[in-house]
């Protein structure tokens, strides 16, 4: 299902991964994974990796979706090594240009006092192992927060269009995304990582309607 919003489009190929593309024809993708693509698409101008987990990075995803003059921008914490692409680095906080776009990277992870730890009380992601995106393009902003909790440091950002995972147990849960997104007061939420796997299944529906109550609209892409 793709979703526009001011000239822009969005797609959710399946869990956390996205393809977004202007009104220009440039091509976005974020955290691209092999089991959720049904094609190699081959027209990526810019690829987005936000932490190595293997449903976040997967080189032969990358390959798939990445163009002939694609740029990859991948968190710095990741090893790229192995991908056939010269890589920008991506900070754990901060700004980058990466092929006249700019990237603003958050930190993200699970609150180790929270309830997204696993059995020996580990945070699922710990500080410094993932970012999240915030990308401005023709005039819209868009936050992608990845695989984290709802921060203290997350409650000044705003965007235009907000693109939570949902789905509990390795991140915030529903709940918690409808916190965030009110706090990040989007026009249009659009949210992800939900139903993949039995730990992450989740009442989407529920999701969009608290939130449509509080005049924010949601799209279950």
């Amino acid at each position: 299902m793709t979703i526009t919003y001011e000239g822009l489009t969005f797609e959710r190929l399946g869990h956390a991964s996205k393809r977004l593309e202007t009104a220009d024809g440039l091509v976005i993708y974020v955290d691209p994974w092999g089991e959720v693509l049904e094609d190699e698409l081959c027209d990526g101008d810019i690829v987005l990796v936000t932490h190595d987990d293997f449903d976040h990075y997967d080189p032969d995803a990358i390959e798939a979706v990445a163009g002939p003059d694609a740029t990859v921008a991948a968190y710095e914490a990741v090893d790229t090594s192995d991908l056939a692409f010269d890589v920008v680095g991506l900070p754990h906080e901060g700004e980058t240009t990466v092929a006249g776009i700019d990237v603003w990277t958050v930190p993200a992870h699970n609150d180790p006092e929270g309830d997204h730890v696993d059995d020996a009380r580990d945070p699922f992601h710990a500080e410094g192992e993932v970012i999240g995106l915030v990308l401005t393009l023709e005039g819209t902003t868009i936050f992608f927060p990845s695989d984290t909790d709802f921060l203290e440091h997350h409650e000044s950002i705003g965007a235009d269009v907000f693109v939570p995972p949902i789905g509990g147990h390795y991140t915030m849960d529903r709940h918690e995304a409808a916190d965030f997104a009110r706090s990040v007061d989007p026009d249009l939420v659009l949210p992800e990582h939900y139903d993949t796997f039995e730990a992450i299944e989740t009442d989407a529906a529920a999701f969009a309607e608290d939130l449509e109550d509080d005049g924010i609209r949601v799209e279950l892409f």
